[in-house]
């Protein structure tokens, strides 16, 4: 017989998380006596947490820091859940986190102090453009961390390309000629997006000057294919690109929180404040939905709210 929801676990989990998260299901059923339905949700909810865990080469609980709490949230905002279901999955990994330390299973909680994401829609605030100028600005520089950055950077905000997206992008995606580049959504659909001279001079520069040196630190007799790397040579990773936008928007002297996202709703307001059919918007942003994409319609009718209060002789 299944014990109580570890069956929905994956089996290629590291052993020590898979562990602690039976030990954890196993814990719901005898000391609070939920029912198999809650057992099997929180389930789902820690496989979907262990599975990114793993991909970010953690496999211990003593590994997992409040940065990699915060960056599974903003993975969660990645991959397009509903903000109730965010809700639920990071309560998940708070009251587990919580029971890892009663168990004395981790020395710390880390997520005692991320909070979960408020029900409804939120979007970040989008970037003007001069502080878009001036994150980049923070990557002016000959250090290949800085040429890395600007290419991350223009990346993001020349193709609104989710996170993941944009780190998962190969050489062999990239066509600097034609100024196009081939990105992977959701359910692995592909779509093909236009990007300008910045952005194409900035990957330029990446591929060319910086990439072939950080390739050949890779361990594998044949370079990664990946198109950001790290000093590894290795493909570049999603806590690690946020790291990079984060560090850009600090230096930048912005006092809003910034991530990669904030780049994805940047590119689809200003797209739609300078006059993009809405339908395009959608298609670039890889949407199965136009409804999806009204959403940042609602943002520029707020900025538009606010210029005709102020600007408008009878408008108070």
């Amino acid at each position: 017989m299944a014990r109580h929801g570890a069956e929905l676990l994956p089996q290629e989990l590291p052993a020590d998380l898979r562990r602690d998260f039976e030990s954890y299901l196993t814990s719901l059923r005898f000391e609070r006596g939920l029912s198999r339905n809650s057992i099997d949700a929180y389930a789902r909810d820690l496989a979907r947490y262990g599975t990114w865990l793993a991909g970010e080469g953690i496999s211990r609980l003593g590994e997992v820091d409040r940065g990699r709490i915060e960056a599974y949230g903003l993975h969660l905002i990645d991959t397009g859940l509903a903000p109730r279901t965010r809700a639920r999955a990071l309560v998940a990994v708070r009251r587990f986190h919580t029971f890892a330390l009663a168990e004395n299973l981790a020395p710390t909680d880390p997520a005692s102090e991320v909070s979960p994401p408020q029900e409804g829609l939120r979007l970040p605030k989008a970037l003007t453009l001069d502080d878009i100028e001036a994150m980049l600005a923070t990557t002016n520089g000959e250090e290949p961390a800085q040429i890395r950055a600007a290419a991350l950077l223009e990346l993001l905000y020349a193709t609104g390309a989710r996170i993941s997206e944009a780190v998962g992008v190969d050489l062999d995606d990239l066509d600097l000629d034609s100024g196009l580049v081939r990105l992977y959504g959701k359910g692995g659909k592909e779509r093909i997006v236009p990007f300008g001279s910045h952005a194409a001079r900035a990957l330029d520069s990446w591929v060319t000057r910086v990439r072939p040196a950080m390739a050949a630190k890779a361990k594998t007799n044949s370079p990664a294919g990946a198109l950001l790397l790290n000093a590894r040579g290795t493909r570049l990773s999603r806590v690690s690109a946020w790291q990079i936008v984060k560090t850009a928007a600090e230096h930048a002297g912005l006092a809003a929180e910034v991530s990669p996202h904030t780049f994805r709703h940047s590119f689809a307001t200003h797209l739609l404040e300078g006059g993009a059919d809405i339908r395009v918007v959608q298609e670039l942003l890889g949407h199965a939905s136009v409804t999806t994409t009204q959403i940042y319609t609602k943002v520029t009718e707020e900025t538009l709210r606010e210029v005709y209060a102020t600007s408008h002789p009878r408008a108070r």
